[in-house]
């Protein structure tokens, strides 16, 4: 486990559940919170370093965990206005699904604007944004490994490796429909397994084999 997760998780809760008692979104009750503010926090609670939080909170901004609104306003002093940027850190909604686990309200980027849920088939979402009917869900894993597997070998040339692995998402990307295109899947089966049987990868093939021969026999 990576030391620093246990930190991240801290982090995010803290950031969780500052939204969840908030009654603002701004000042002292609110969602967002100065950095200052959060140290001081995350401190108390949970023992924090500096360094420990402004490194993961870097992290956690990145992943697109936390989000970071700056605002700016003019501030008066006897020289004139002075321009002022005060940095807020509140909790995404990533963070919160992170936390809380999915929602129905989850966009998928690779099918914006469909009710995947309205298809009929029990479709399973994963993290990676694919989405997989249930009854195919063990070979929709077995390919991610064969996959893997491809990019591994030292045996495919590396101009070969870019085709099956296309041809591996194509047959993944039918496995997302109540009934997936047969013919179209036993095409492109047959050509990856022709290919990474000659390269060795045989158990990785037996593997899925059982799985995805109901489709292209």
């Amino acid at each position: 486990m990576n030391p620093n997760d246990r930190i991240r998780q801290q982090m995010l809760q803290y950031f969780f559940d500052r939204n969840a008692n908030a009654t603002s979104q701004y000042g002292k009750k609110g969602s967002s919170v100065k950095i200052s503010d959060a140290k001081r926090e995350l401190k108390q609670q949970y023992g924090l370093k500096q360094q420990e939080i402004m490194s993961n909170l870097t992290y956690l901004i990145d992943k697109r965990w936390i989000n970071k609104t700056n605002i700016e306003k003019t501030v008066q002093t006897r020289a004139g206005s002075v321009p002022s940027t005060i940095t807020w850190y509140e909790i995404s909604a990533d963070g919160i699904d992170k936390i809380e686990g999915e929602s129905e309200f989850q966009s998928n980027p690779r099918y914006a604007g469909i009710n995947i849920n309205a298809t009929g088939a029990n479709i399973i979402t994963l993290g990676d944004g694919n989405v997989v009917n249930a009854e195919y869900a063990d070979l929709h894993s077995e390919l991610e490994n064969l996959k893997k597997a491809i990019a591994e070998s030292s045996t495919i040339p590396e101009e070969q490796k870019l085709d099956l692995a296309v041809d591996v998402e194509s047959i993944r990307d039918q496995l997302a429909k109540a009934q997936p295109n047969r013919t179209i899947v036993k095409h492109l089966w047959l050509g990856v397994e022709k290919i990474v049987t000659a390269a060795g990868l045989v158990d990785v093939v037996a593997r899925v084999w059982p799985l995805i021969a109901g489709l292209v026999t």
